[in-house]
């Protein structure tokens, strides 16, 4: 998959980061081609040229029946002329679904016709065509008001604000990063059963304010699923800017001193110490999944971290003379810098088993 040419529609949204995140592990990115008002026939077809995989992400879920309507189909039709119009045409398209087509409303009717359309165009030039029918998506940096009702939870209870439940109903969400795995052609096709769960609003929203309620303490929540895991990394995608560093209580008499790291409510865990010589760095990397916590035991350093796919660097400076954890927010490059005079000593925790098979650890350098 590393030398595949990815051309993604839609790249910039919150799907496309996720499946951007994801190229980045098999060595790869995207170009990203606009449509609607900024739709460019030169240059779109130069980009769909050849390709080995388009996905198509772009589309209008917000506004009036017909901007729906219409934008949805627009899209697909500016894509499928693209894709027509290419000498050499790319290998294999792929439409981003979403479970609302098999319903009447204006939006599920829009995504069905897209789907046709896309698969008439595919066909007419002998492309595999993967129409990809996804449930309701959740996942990090999700908008708020706007992607999802997981965002929205998120984003309350992260401000202490208590989100209530207009009108209960069963949802099936699937984290991003499943559905960026399954549109790269890593899991085969249809929703799959096993990543996709199945729940009440109520039942997320009280599984959120769990969340919520042991995070606040410093703690780690029952990750030991799945679906708990990517459930909590959503939840402290919300968190960097409220919540970090956790400040640990710090015990000391005669003997020394005693300072708990944390505590964990459940799933596999892996704990590992290092020594770090003055000015060097342990890092710049990034993580699809995994939960990690640096706590710093003695000496000083700087914890930098950036989002990928901008410039958004945050740092705190750390100590042992006061501790406390940085936990690193999944798809955000990060890396720890000794600062002192003399070595760092740091303590790091992952609710992952490290194998050289399936690291998730993707290279990134923060800055």
């Amino acid at each position: 998959m590393a030398t595949d040419r990815v051309v993604l529609t839609g790249g910039n949204g919150f799907l496309g980061f996720h499946v951007r995140a994801a190229l980045k592990e098999r060595g790869a990115d995207a170009v990203n081609i606009p449509l609607g008002h900024s739709y460019d026939p030169v240059n779109s077809v130069r980009a769909v040229e050849g390709a080995d995989r388009v996905i198509h992400l772009a589309g209008v879920n917000r506004g009036s029946d017909q901007e729906v309507s219409e934008g949805n189909v627009v899209f697909a039709e500016q894509l499928a002329e693209s894709v027509q119009h290419c000498s050499v045409p790319p290998r294999t398209v792929v439409f981003a679904n979403s479970v609302q087509a098999a319903n009447s409303g204006v939006y599920g009717i829009a995504k069905a016709r897209s789907a046709k359309i896309l698969r008439t165009a595919a066909e007419s030039v002998g492309a595999e065509f993967h129409d990809v029918v996804l449930p309701n998506l959740f996942g990090e940096h999700g908008r708020p008001f706007y992607n999802a009702v997981t965002a929205t939870f998120c984003y309350l209870l992260a401000r202490g604000e208590q989100p209530t439940v207009q009108n209960d109903s069963l949802l099936s969400l699937l984290h991003a990063q499943d559905a960026a795995d399954q549109l790269l052609g890593g899991v085969a096709g249809g929703s799959p059963p096993k990543l996709a769960v199945q729940l009440t609003v109520n039942d997320l929203l009280r599984r959120l304010v769990d969340i919520a309620r042991l995070y606040e303490r410093g703690e780690i929540p029952d990750v030991s699923s799945e679906f708990s895991r990517n459930l909590f990394n959503t939840y402290r995608s919300y968190t960097l800017r409220t919540l970090a560093p956790i400040n640990l209580t710090k015990h000391a008499d005669a003997r020394g001193s005693f300072f708990e790291i944390l505590r964990s409510h459940g799933g596999t865990s892996q704990s590992s110490f290092s020594t770090t010589a003055p000015g060097m760095s342990r890092g710049d990397h990034f993580h699809r999944r995994k939960v990690e916590r640096f706590t710093v035991l003695s000496g000083t350093a700087t914890i930098a971290m950036r989002r990928i796919f901008t410039d958004n660097v945050v740092e705190f400076h750390v100590s042992g003379e006061v501790p406390m954890a940085v936990d690193m927010p999944t798809m955000w490059a990060h890396k720890i810098t000794n600062t002192g005079p003399g070595e760092l000593f740091t303590s790091f925790w992952s609710n992952d088993i490290f194998t050289s098979q399936a690291p998730d650890t993707i290279s990134e350098a923060v800055f």
